[in-house]
């Protein structure tokens, strides 16, 4: 086992995970987080049973089901027609066939519960790194407020503009899809009339950029629609950023009548135009490696980002725990020949955007055990 300090860039959804999982596994952890403190921010997510299933092992999953939604199903149904051409149970059925349920909840609620876990000693706030020198055994960190860090291994948990990325693979810059989202929270009392609110409903459009996509928040009180709109001239990237709820409807008004009903419920959205970056040859360079967004950023149209970052926190956690000083960089290699395949496809197919589409087996996503699959 590692005996030095792993440092970790960035507090998001992947580092905090990465972060307890190498605790619980004995390690040596630092999180630096460049916000000044930690605040509610963000969408809302939906963690399919692969995820929670990780975050069972971190020791969180008691805390994210107090607030969660279950839902009932994953539904298919067509734009126009409202045909249903696919229906997996979820929920109960879930929970036997995978280990775990689809926990689906806002954001802040997942990042409390990891923040928690977390101790404060562990997580230096305030601290924007500026630039990354890795060396033989580590990396030096420099940082905004002027400090400086060293540490014997250090992971990118950046995300998409990740600068530790930079820092292995040189200048470049992600890829802008062309399709930009919406985002609105709706009480679930608005939508009495329209069926399967309890479930994971996916409206498929004619063209892949086109969907809705609702699930229900906050034990089922609250119903979050996310809609994808083909659009090039708007790119700006925010988790905050006012859209126009008209323009949104008329995206979607030849869509089925239960379709618009939801956005009819709608009275304020978010917009966020959505980028992505190609899968790599490589996540690790000496004892730097990368993780989550900041190596394998993906659509959102499979639901599995912030899966793949908790699934790459705990195999990176178990490759490290069986390193030495000396075997840092093969245990990174390791890491990486463990997640490469499984991250890459869901990456492609993510902006492909046709999984489940007319049904299909779900068990090569949702079956996957971060703590107990094999390391290659």
């Amino acid at each position: 086992m590692i005996s030095g300090k792993i440092g970790i860039n960035g507090a998001g959804i992947g580092g905090l995970a990465a972060a307890i999982a190498l605790r619980k596994l004995g390690m040596d952890v630092v999180v630096f987080e460049q916000a000044a403190r930690f605040a509610r921010v963000g969408a809302d997510i939906n963690l399919t049973p692969n995820a929670v299933r990780a975050l069972d092992g971190l020791g969180v999953g008691d805390a994210l089901r107090e607030t969660a939604a279950r839902p009932t199903h994953r539904i298919s149904r067509m734009w126009d027609t409202g045909e249903e051409t696919s229906r997996l149970a979820m929920s109960d059925d879930a929970e036997r066939r995978y280990g775990a349920p689809q926990l689906t909840m806002h954001r802040g609620d997942l990042m409390s519960a990891l923040e928690a876990a977390v101790p404060a000693s562990c997580v230096k706030l305030a601290h924007k790194a500026d630039s990354i020198v890795p060396h033989g055994q580590g990396a030096t960190i420099h940082f905004a407020n002027g400090s400086a860090e060293e540490v014997d291994v250090l992971i990118g948990a950046d995300g998409i503009h990740s600068i530790v990325r930079k820092a292995i693979l040189g200048e470049e810059h992600p890829i802008f899809t062309g399709v930009v989202a919406y985002r609105a929270v709706v009480p679930a009392e608005r939508l009495a009339g329209v069926p399967n609110i309890g479930a994971f409903t996916k409206w498929w459009g004619a063209e892949p950029t086109s969907q809705i996509v609702t699930f229900p928040l906050n034990r089922g009180r609250e119903i979050f629609v996310f809609a994808t709109v083909a659009q090039d001239s708007w790119r700006h990237e925010s988790w905050t950023t006012p859209g126009r709820v008209e323009d949104l409807r008329a995206a979607y008004a030849g869509f089925h009548p239960d379709a618009r009903a939801l956005l009819d419920a709608c009275d304020d959205v978010l917009i966020s135009a959505l980028y992505v970056r190609d899968p790599l040859p490589s996540w690790s360079a000496g004892h730097v490696a990368l993780m989550g967004d900041a190596c394998h950023p993906m659509m959102p149209f499979m639901a599995q980002g912030a899966g793949m970052a908790i699934e790459d926190g705990v195999v990176l956690a178990r490759c490290l725990a069986e390193a030495s000083a000396d075997t840092v960089p093969a245990a990174l290699e390791r890491y990486q020949a463990t997640r490469h395949a499984r991250t890459s496809r869901i990456q492609i197919g993510s902006r492909g955007n046709e999984w489940l589409k007319a049904g299909g087996n779900a068990d090569w996503v949702y079956d996957y055990d971060a703590w107990n699959v094999a390391l290659d």
